[in-house]
């Protein structure tokens, strides 16, 4: 049965790339043909054979199916800005259905697919449509990263309640201490346990240069 997932955060910055590239180790190590997709960057670097960028290039070294870098990173863009006011500004549309295309090619040669969106739950990607838009039309569950720092209570029960009123299900959560300043971690974890849908898949201490293979382990249900 092919599986896949939607990787959304709190807000950018927050970890969804880590957590990505752990949950396709963790399902390599099942044994699995595993893709990356990364279907919106900006922040891209023009490296002479394109623009590339360097979440979908962790997504790729980190998959082991046959994939290529159009496929997945579709829309790529220079501007380190939100993705619609990057393609506003690039002239350029940025099409759910060409994305829903692209996941399905890769769909089609894995065994599994894990989806990082771009910023969080609501960022536009054009005048209509949001990232939640994206999860929708992929119709895959959703593993939300809270990013760990002050309210992140709030935004982590703002995010899991717009994922089950679009209708996907919360398949966990991972919370990830990215202050390492943050009062009261435990609590907060603890509040987040008892209000969060799902399951704690992973807590991630802070750390400097989190390692994903360790991460990794805490994934094994999930498959």
């Amino acid at each position: 049965m092919k599986q896949g997932y939607f990787i959304t955060g709190t807000d950018t910055g927050v970890g969804k790339t880590l957590v990505s590239v752990a949950l396709i180790i963790a399902l390599r190590n099942q044994g699995l043909r595993v893709s990356g997709m990364k279907p919106v960057a900006s922040g891209c670097v023009n490296k002479g054979s394109g623009f590339r960028n360097e979440d979908a290039d962790r997504l790729l070294e980190a998959s082991n199916a046959d994939t290529d870098y159009d496929i997945i990173c579709p829309y790529r863009f220079s501007e380190p800005v939100a993705p619609h006011i990057a393609a506003k500004k690039a002239g350029i549309n940025i099409s759910i259905g060409h994305i829903a295309q692209c996941y399905n090619q890769l769909n089609s040669s894995s065994d599994a697919v894990v989806v990082e969106g771009a910023g969080g739950w609501q960022v536009p990607i054009n005048e209509e449509q949001t990232m939640s838009d994206v999860a929708i039309e992929l119709a895959l569950p959703v593993v939300i990263v809270v990013g760990g720092r002050l309210g992140c209570i709030n935004h982590a029960l703002l995010t899991a309640e717009g994922v089950i009123a679009s209708g996907l299900s919360v398949a966990g959560w991972i919370f990830n201490q990215i202050d390492p300043g943050l009062q009261q971690a435990s609590e907060v974890k603890n509040t987040l346990q008892r209000h969060m849908p799902g399951l704690l898949l992973a807590d991630i201490p802070w750390q400097e240069r989190p390692d994903a293979t360790a991460i990794s382990r805490d994934f094994v249900f999930l498959t």
